[in-house]
């Protein structure tokens, strides 16, 4: 299942839209207000954003703007504004692509499915978590521009939770995807570097208790709080 939040405060476009992706295998939440989108976006998971630019109190290009703060989900902007520098806008708040009404159900989808697969082929040496930044290249990470001094084996753990969000990790296995499986290293280990990377987080007001929580009895795992 995809999960799409549309937003526009025509009720009749919103039910549009949910006609035309559920029987592709979409679920849809709505919203009439870059307000309620944005609150939607904290209370569920979103796979895409569907936001419209001319909506009352907050338009679609401040909504965009303040997605972009908390969350990289794909936003495609749905208006009935064709001029290009409003495109250019659009896209430089950080939308990832922009459809013109009235649309084609047909146009609709395939540009959805474009940006899905255009993501997927992004290079994971750059992760970014609600302003925390995993950087393979540099072998750096950051939050909101403050650099966290970590250790290499707390640069693989963190990569590791990242990329694997909702996967429950045994001690056993982060030993054996950290240092190898002929490795003679215990669990108190994992632990300890555990809360190392804990504390240099929290050092830089990263509320990392909220995601890297620990399952009890078995491991650890990063929490998406969307889900």
């Amino acid at each position: 299942m995809k999960y799409v939040l549309a937003v526009d405060d025509e009720e009749r476009m919103v039910e549009l839209i949910s006609l035309y992706l559920k029987p592709h295998g979409y679920r849809i939440y709505k919203a009439n207000t870059g307000f309620d989108a944005l609150n939607k976006l904290n209370e569920n998971h979103v796979d895409m954003v569907l936001l419209d630019i001319m909506m009352p109190d907050m338009d679609g290009w401040k909504t965009c703007e303040e997605i972009r703060k908390q969350s990289d989900v794909p936003i495609i902007m749905l208006t009935a504004r064709e001029q290009s520098e409003d495109i250019v806008k659009g896209l430089k708040l950080g939308a990832d692509d922009y459809i013109t009404k009235p649309f084609d159900e047909r146009v609709l989808l395939a540009r959805m499915e474009a940006v899905a697969r255009r993501l997927k082929q992004v290079d994971l040496n750059q992760l970014v978590f609600k302003g925390l930044t995993w950087d393979a290249d540099k072998h750096l990470v950051s939050y909101n521009d403050s650099l966290i001094p970590v250790t290499p084996i707390e640069f693989k753990l963190l990569g590791l939770f990242l990329k694997n969000p909702e996967k429950v990790f045994s001690r056993d296995h982060l030993i054996q995807m950290i240092w190898g499986f002929e490795s003679s290293t215990e669990g108190r280990t994992i632990d300890s570097h555990i809360r190392n990377l804990r504390d240099k987080c929290r050092s830089v007001n990263f509320q990392i208790d909220e995601y890297l929580v620990t399952i009890w009895g078995v491991g650890y795992k990063w929490k998406n709080l969307k889900n």
